[in-house]
């Protein structure tokens, strides 16, 4: 199995993209997550230095706009997903749409609609859209995300536990059989690590944040041995810490850029090292 690193475009929409895409090659990247409508870019422009760089993409999503009733953010969802579906060329589509989707206060009718939406729209463009657990989205917590995966089989999640630990304040020690739901539903993972008080460490190869980091590493260690076993081809993986004020800048050396930087290839090295096994198979 190929596991794809990502680096997120999150943190350096100000920095010129072909800047971006040669720093994201040089640093061993397959590819970027990107979301589209959190910049000014000419999306055909982006696509085409992507391919100049022999990069993948993966979009992410929040329904833009302000909408005060239900039916209106759901005709947003679908005209937003179609729109960012269709950015592609002949030769390169997005890999995947992780989709945050709704509110933590949507109702399960409602919630059944955005799924519907998702699904519908993914079948007519062929494109995989995954929802992502999402602090502030209907998938904010496991015990609410469980039941759903009971009843939707191939409903596909972009997982980021980092929400859930901080949500329930826990490293949801109690919560077994939903995290182990989840990862058989997950296609994508957001290699942020956060703690029971917040969704991202100021350190994460700091000792006080050891128990934070086995945490997450023993949920992704289940993801990709259970990923093998599928007989997956590929797995994507993107390292997510983010800028301010996800990142507590104080006391830091470099840059917001490059300390996030810094933070993300410190991830990506790990992961690179710990499935090093994996990876050397499939080349």
């Amino acid at each position: 199995m190929k596991i794809k690193f990502l680096c997120p475009r999150w943190g350096f929409e100000h920095t010129d993209w072909d800047i971006f895409l040669t720093d994201v090659k040089m640093a061993g990247y397959a590819g970027i997550e990107w979301f589209p409508y959190g910049e000014n870019a000419d999306p055909q422009k982006v696509i085409n230095l992507l391919q100049q760089h022999q990069l993948e993409f993966a979009i992410v999503m929040t329904v833009t706009g302000n909408h005060e009733h239900f039916k209106d953010y759901l005709a947003a969802l679908k005209v937003q997903l179609l729109d960012l579906s269709a950015m592609r060329s002949p030769v390169l589509s997005p890999l995947h749409i992780s989709a945050q989707t709704g509110r933590e206060y949507f109702t399960e009718q409602q919630i059944e609609e955005c799924l519907e939406c998702c699904t519908t729209v993914s079948k007519q463009t062929g494109i995989p859209i995954y929802q992502e657990t999402h602090r502030n989205k209907w998938t904010y917590a496991a015990h609410l995300v469980h039941p759903f995966l009971e009843k939707h089989p191939y409903l596909h999640l972009t997982l980021d536990v980092s929400h859930w630990f901080c949500v329930s304040e826990s490293y949801l020690e109690d919560q077994e059989p939903a995290v182990n739901k989840a990862i058989q539903h997950a296609r994508h993972i957001h290699a942020r690590v956060g703690h029971t008080e917040g969704p991202q460490v100021w350190e994460p190869s700091a000792p006080e944040y050891t128990e934070a980091l086995e945490a997450h590493l023993k949920i992704w260690d289940k993801w990709i041995d259970t990923r093998v076993k599928d007989g997956a081809t590929h797995c994507t993986i993107t390292p997510e810490f983010g800028p301010p004020p996800y990142m507590v800048f104080a006391n830091r050396k470099g840059t917001p850029q490059q300390e996030q930087w810094r933070l993300n290839d410190w991830m990506k090295s790990l992961l690179e090292r710990r499935y090093q096994e994996i990876i050397n198979q499939s080349i």
